[in-house]
């Protein structure tokens, strides 16, 4: 509940002010998140930051889809294989839920941090093997099950992008509504089950004092511009797509308006369930509340096998995690793919070779995930490859349009495409809410950072160091960038400036002493 207030803030400041100026930006100069900043080419680096975070999220989160397919294969029997404590994965400690009550607890434990459940088991030895690896220094070789089913999504996102938007569009019908149908089921059976009013009234419920915690904050700003794609150079990439005129005004307020509602109903779905496990187990909401892969492929299983035709809710909630995670992927893939063909010619007159060099590229590094030790490469990419990084670059392609392009300006590019001019609310937060607002969120993260954790298990000083080398490796883009450029441009220093800030089509303009740009 309290995590809905910052959220829905941030929505309104940012998210959608700043999905729109994606929208229109891609749609009106018909290129990528790089060759985009033709309007300002000293913010190109900007364009190749958020290319290199998408493929840095590339890397993992294929592999969290390979886990959705290991389990749907796995969901395929009609005893599902995290019910019970009889396989061989399972350890001697293994608790049968059944005989399960508080005070097997005991010491304050949560039942969501309890891990000698079976479906718990399932997930960290029968899927991850995590109990052969010491840690980040000890990951093993890749599990050949897991390698088989990244193989397989590789394939699917390969022949969904090679073709480009006509193949990609045509995957989307199913991959973007088939989860709206099963949702929808999931959640009218799981407000049937006895527990879950209680569950929905936890969801409902806003503690106050949690909005004190800054984590609350950065969370919800991170998963605003996760949800919605913006920054990653996906919205960029997909609207160069658009015809000319095309609203995508009413695109971006329809778009960023249904995904935060089908969040927020799809969190009904989640705390009906987690309302009906605390209910069987006896124990607290708050005690079986988690997040992520422990929500996802722990506690969810457990639910749904405790349910009368448990293998086909099973089935069914992993070909909707599956669709779900071939859609996104599908958007940070077309944003590298895009983004790099716009602004390489012969990337993009050999975009099938391209398409399955970046696909195999993936395959080769998200190896590493799905080793003995792989879920600390995973938690480490998904703690540093996009988190602050991906702030501090829309951040920076804030200031690039709103300041330097200038708002004016971008308001008669969009008065161009539509026939009117985004409204006083819009440019307010294009050139002062907004920036400030990622500006605040980036320095709070930075300030706020702990050394990174899994469970119980602390990682090196050196993994920490790694992971901000990797999210550096992507900011530190935009200001090399504008040093090389800079030094490229031929002139006065004035005359630099000048040609580095002015739209490339008006370069001329430069040459002949006529310098609009400087003009804030």
């Amino acid at each position: 509940g309290a995590f809905l207030i910052p959220y829905i803030l941030f929505l309104i400041i940012a998210g959608m002010p700043l999905f729109y100026m994606e929208l229109a930006l891609g749609q009106y100069n018909r290129e990528g998140a790089a060759t985009v900043w033709k309007i300002c080419p000293l913010f190109k680096g900007v364009g190749y930051a958020v290319i290199l975070i998408a493929l840095y999220v590339g890397f993992y989160y294929n592999v969290i889809i390979a886990w959705s397919l290991y389990y749907l294969f796995s969901s395929f029997t009609f005893e599902l294989p995290w019910t019970n404590c009889d396989n061989s994965w399972n350890s001697p400690n293994c608790t049968d839920p059944k005989l399960f009550n508080a005070s097997v607890l005991g010491n304050g434990t949560k039942y969501s941090k309890y891990k000698l459940t079976p479906a718990a088991e399932f997930y960290e030895r029968g899927v991850l093997h995590l109990h052969e690896s010491r840690g980040i220094h000890d990951l093993g070789l890749p599990r050949w099950q897991l390698s088989l089913c990244l193989l397989v999504v590789v394939i699917i996102l390969f022949f969904s992008l090679w073709k480009g938007v006509k193949t990609s569009g045509k995957v989307v019908w199913i991959t973007a509504t088939l989860p709206y149908v099963v949702l929808f089921v999931l959640l009218i059976h799981g407000i049937t089950l006895p527990g879950a009013y209680n569950g929905i009234n936890a969801y409902l419920h806003i503690d106050f004092r949690r909005l004190k915690e800054a984590t609350v904050w950065i969370d919800a700003a991170t998963q605003i511009f996760y949800s919605l794609g913006a920054g990653f150079g996906v919205l960029i990439a997909f609207a160069s797509y658009n015809k000319f005129d095309n609203n995508c005004y009413r695109d971006a307020l329809l778009t960023s308006t249904i995904n935060c509602v089908t969040s927020f109903i799809s969190g009904f779905a989640i705390f009906s369930i987690l309302g009906y496990m605390a209910h069987e187990h006896k124990v607290k909401i708050e005690d079986v509340a988690t997040e992520g892969a422990g929500l996802v492929f722990i506690l969810y299983p457990e639910a749904i096998s405790t349910l009368s035709g448990s293998t086909f809710w099973a089935v069914v909630f992993f070909i909707m995690l599956l669709t779900l995670g071939i859609d996104s992927s599908m958007g940070g893939m077309e944003a590298v793919i895009t983004g790099l063909a716009d602004d390489f010619q012969i990337l993009k007159q050999h975009r099938k070779l391209f398409t399955f060099g970046v696909s195999f590229g993936t395959f080769l590094l998200a190896l590493f995930c799905i080793t003995n030790g792989g879920i600390y490469v995973l938690t480490l990419l998904d703690t540093f490859a996009a988190g602050t990084s991906i702030l501090f670059a829309v951040l920076m392609e804030a200031i690039g349009v709103s300041w330097f392009y200038g708002v004016d300006r971008f308001s008669e590019d969009i008065q161009q495409m539509m026939g009117f001019k985004p409204g006083l609310y819009w440019r307010l937060c294009w050139k002062f809410v907004s920036p400030a607002f990622l500006l605040f969120v980036v320095i709070v993260s930075i300030i706020n950072f702990k050394p990174l954790t899994y469970d119980d298990y602390t990682f090196p000083l050196w993994a920490n160091r790694i992971g901000w080398g990797i999210a550096l490796s992507s900011m530190i883009l935009v200001p090399a960038y504008i040093i090389y450029k800079f030094m490229n441009v031929r002139g006065t220093f004035k005359q630099r400036l000048a040609y580095c800030i002015t739209p490339e089509n008006e370069h001329q303009l430069v040459a002949q002493g006529d310098v609009r740009q400087f003009k804030v």
